[in-house]
């Protein structure tokens, strides 16, 4: 591990709260296969995503807006249908936005540390990924 590393334990998970909508469909825990979860987190967009999520969260679900990442619509919605369908993310749909919290205790429990090691990545990138701009921001 590099001195710039996580080493705290990750933030406990937001309770689940009361009334949600079904989520969308994913596999069971008993169904999680490290080859699909391991190749869901094989891109840096994904790790970041759901590191963000392990470690940034306010809140229980959250958009893709949330994240502010700077990527077309379409090509965020691809890389959280893999994260869904790997068995990393559970989303809800909202009306019309879809909002994601990692599985974090099926994956505890099929992968124990995988999540840790998750937490402790740092792209070498340190503006990886490219964010949005705030409204009413300039550029220079």
């Amino acid at each position: 591990m590099t001195a710039t590393a996580r080493t705290a334990p990750r933030p406990q998970p937001v309770p689940e709260p009361a009334g949600l909508p079904a989520p969308l469909p994913e596999p069971a825990r008993e169904e999680l296969r490290l080859e699909t979860v391991l190749g869901a987190l094989s891109d840096p967009l994904r790790l970041f995503i759901v590191r963000k999520l392990l470690l940034e969260r306010e809140a229980f679900d959250h958009p893709c807006g949330w994240f502010g990442i700077d990527r077309p619509k379409s090509s965020l919605t691809h890389h959280f249908k893999a994260l869904r369908e790997a068995g990393l993310i559970r989303q809800r749909q909202y009306g019309l936005e879809r909002r994601s919290h990692v599985r974090a205790d099926d994956l505890d429990a099929r992968f124990p540390g995988l999540l840790d090691l998750v937490a402790a990545w740092a792209p070498q990138d340190p503006d990886f990924p490219p964010q949005s701009r705030k409204a009413g921001t300039r550029t220079s």
